[in-house]
């Protein structure tokens, strides 16, 4: 697989898990130490924890198992290194803190949505308007 390939299915295990503002930063002809870093946010330690476990297993499912990972134990930044792709999950305010994509700015961005569609609200029978 592709390394781009396998950054966009890493994005987009991490939004299974409701993770915010995903990116993929292409690090390719700024650094050789990797070629992706995918960065994504969480609400709480708890999300960390499940956005981590949600790349791993899916990438297991693919038949590709993490080099390396750490910071699982403190939930606040969690990476996971596939040595070509690098995942960074953090809590919102250790994002921040850190500003990776400051850090690595000459790197081309490219934002992650998710492409399922929002659930139609529907209003409760005694807030719709009849017509007559």
């Amino acid at each position: 697989m592709r390394t781009k390939t396998l950054a966009k299915r890493i994005a987009n295990f991490t939004l299974e898990k409701k993770a915010s503002n995903v990116l993929i930063m292409d690090l390719r002809k700024i650094t050789d130490i990797t070629d992706f870093f995918v960065i994504c946010s969480a609400d709480s330690d708890v999300q960390v924890k499940a956005i981590t476990d949600a790349v791993v297993d899916g990438t297991e499912k693919l038949g590709i198992k993490a080099w390396k990972t750490e910071g699982l134990s403190q939930r606040q930044w969690v990476i996971i290194d596939y040595i070509d792709v690098v995942v960074h999950i953090f809590l919102k305010e250790i994002r921040k803190y850190y500003n990776l994509e400051k850090l690595w700015g000459d790197a081309k961005i490219e934002t992650i949505e998710d492409k399922l569609p929002a659930k139609k609200q529907t209003k409760k029978k005694s807030e719709r308007v009849s017509k007559k």
